[in-house]
């Protein structure tokens, strides 16, 4: 009797060990994803890396109300890099080794980019970037990029773009003027190695220090060079005084600025020195021109509607960088519902995406290609009235 007595309590402690067991396992399965997010939320790079880390976070509430990660929520880890390279190599080493975070989107810019990405690359955690410049993707003397990815177009597809339509435009003589951080320098290096192939003739060129308030001398030279469009390069305040400088100089000839221009910001520093200038962008700056036969469009239109209900666009207007952390994130989400979060089978999965519509283009990545956006992702736009439109 007695034996039998104990078998039955044996059996029952065995019984609850393995329920124990699967409620555990039960509530593993539905602790939160890391992911990290490091953005400029101070500093110079502030006006574009705060709303990125409102629409990161916009984006991740909309993953986790509609089921998260096959039932487990996204969980964001949110850094501020203050705009300094510096900060962001501390921030990218407190998520790997600290918070041990599945993978990271950010950081903001181009030089914060570069100072993460021997980081990243080391440590093997996928991370998707939402800086302009191409040399995060680049390898060679740049460094391997395996475990990097970035949504916003590459320079060099922005100045083909921008050329292209110089060339409709028959507008062969060029002169350009770049900032001096490493975001305008990756700008000048394709700037000139284009050119040529365009039929395009560099003139004279110039640059400036990306925190300088006055850029007149330099205009002054280029406009002596007499070429017959001006290319600024810069992100930020910059552009809008090289605009404004433009214009106190009486200088006729049309000035275009790059891809991280685009947004009322630029029209609200430079005023009606804004006017006429053109600038790649992409296609969430003309959303209502689009025709109703674009895949892009049903994304965009979602995405503002997501924006403006939740009051963002009251303090940061849409802008061209404002869908950079959707396309991110999303990319990174479907690469972990087919892979999980391994590192190295996520980082496969989302070098393997093929026809992602996102906001800022339709994205198809390859072993060579961690953008995987071409040309046609970008449109070019004008200042028309103290608006963005298509430019004719």
């Amino acid at each position: 009797m007695k034996q039998s007595r104990l078998l039955t309590i044996l059996v029952t402690i065995a019984v609850l060990a393995v329920l124990s067991a699967g409620v555990q396992a039960a509530d593993q399965t539905k602790e939160p994803i890391k992911v990290g997010a490091f953005f400029a939320l101070s500093g110079p790079a502030a006006p574009i890396g705060t709303p990125t880390k409102l629409v990161a976070q916009m984006v991740v509430d909309k993953i986790n109300k509609e089921g998260g990660i096959n039932g487990r929520p996204l969980e964001l880890v949110v850094g501020d890099t203050e705009s300094d390279p510096a900060k962001a190599a501390t921030i990218a080493k407190k998520f790997i080794f600290s918070d041990k975070v599945a993978a990271i989107i950010g950081p903001t810019s181009t030089g914060e980019g570069m100072n993460v990405k021997k980081i990243v690359e080391e440590a093997g955690v996928p991370t998707f970037m939402t800086v302009g410049g191409d040399p995060v993707v680049m390898g060679g003397k740049f460094g391997a990029f395996t475990y990097i990815f970035k949504s916003p177009q590459r320079s060099s597809t922005a100045v083909q773009k921008l050329y292209s339509y110089l060339k409709e435009k028959n507008l062969t003589k060029v002169a350009l003027l770049t900032a001096s951080d490493p975001f305008g320098k990756d700008g000048v290096a394709w700037l000139e190695k284009l050119a040529p192939e365009n039929g395009l003739t560099i003139v004279a060129k110039e640059s400036f220090g990306p925190k300088d308030t006055d850029m007149t001398a330099q205009l002054t030279k280029l406009k002596n060079a007499q070429p017959q469009a001006i290319v600024c390069w810069t992100i930020g305040p910059a552009g809008s005084i090289v605009a404004k400088n433009k214009a106190q100089l009486g200088i006729k000839i049309p000035l275009f600025q790059c891809h991280g221009q685009p947004g009322p910001e630029y029209i609200k520093l430079a005023g009606q020195a804004s006017e006429g200038d053109l600038m790649p962008a992409t296609k969430l700056m003309v959303a209502e021109e689009l025709g109703d036969n674009d895949p892009q469009k049903k994304v965009i239109r979602e995405f503002i509607k997501l924006y403006q209900d939740a009051g963002y666009d009251k303090q940061f207007p849409v802008n061209t960088h404002s869908g950079y952390a959707w396309d991110a994130i999303y990319i990174v989400a479907d690469g972990m519902k087919k892979a999980g979060t391994d590192p190295k089978a996520l980082r496969e999965a989302i070098e393997k995406t093929k026809g992602y519509v996102g906001v800022s283009g339709i994205y198809s990545l390859t072993p060579e290609d961690h953008n995987g956006l071409g040309v046609d992702s970008m449109v070019m736009v004008q200042v028309k009235n103290g608006k963005f439109v298509l430019a004719k």
